[in-house]
């Protein structure tokens, strides 16, 4: 059941799962850096290869904001572990962090699962987001550019958490938890963060 009372955020525009980048900035957490250590590694060691330092902090702080939402465990698996499993665990922090993801996923991903639908349409990003305004009136304000781009990353992170099989067909697959990122986040208490992940009511 999703909460009456919510407010979104356009802010995911800033960048999709960012795979490598978030390999990059867990890497960088697990050392525990200072702000001084942070702005070097981002900004004059450019630890993210981004033509400008703006873009490398933004996308840096975005990661970081992300990755505050999980427990600290998750910083490694992120950084070294398989590519499926670092995958999950960086979309697991995108669901935690965005409300407009965990709810997109409970509402319209999950109840395609539910129904055995075999791919989303576009309009139902539409409707999906007249919902949302229904919920937070801001909405209504978000330009018809920022709509879309907020459906595009939000497909793109499906695609590379392995949801849907591409951008272009929309079509689902069947979700397949990997062991060390259920175990992880079993450990931790955050059965419902699996739940939103295995698409579970």
């Amino acid at each position: 059941m999703i909460d009456s009372v919510i407010r979104y955020s356009a802010t995911i525009t800033a960048g999709g799962l960012m795979l490598p980048e978030a390999r990059k900035v867990a890497a960088l957490l697990q050392t525990n850096p200072t702000q001084a250590d942070w702005v070097k590694a981002i900004c004059a060691d450019n630890l993210l290869q981004k033509n400008t330092p703006a873009t490398s902090t933004r996308q840096a702080n975005l990661l970081r904001a992300r990755f505050g939402t999980l427990p600290k465990a998750a910083l490694k698996l992120i950084a070294s572990g398989s590519q499926e499993a670092a995958a999950q665990l960086v979309f697991a922090a995108c669901i935690k962090h965005s409300t407009l993801i965990a709810d997109f996923m409970r509402s319209v991903v999950a109840g395609h699962v539910r129904r055995m639908d075999e791919a989303i349409a576009r309009r139902e990003w539409d409707i999906f987001l007249s919902e949302c305004a229904a919920r937070d009136p801001a909405v209504e304000s978000w330009t018809a550019s920022t709509r879309t781009k907020l459906f595009q990353v939000i497909v793109s992170m499906l695609v590379d958490a392995r949801y849907l099989e591409s951008n272009r067909t929309l079509k689902l697959r069947t979700p397949s938890l990997h062991p060390e990122v259920r175990a992880l986040l079993k450990h931790h208490g955050e059965d419902a963060l699996i739940d939103t992940l295995e698409l579970r009511p």
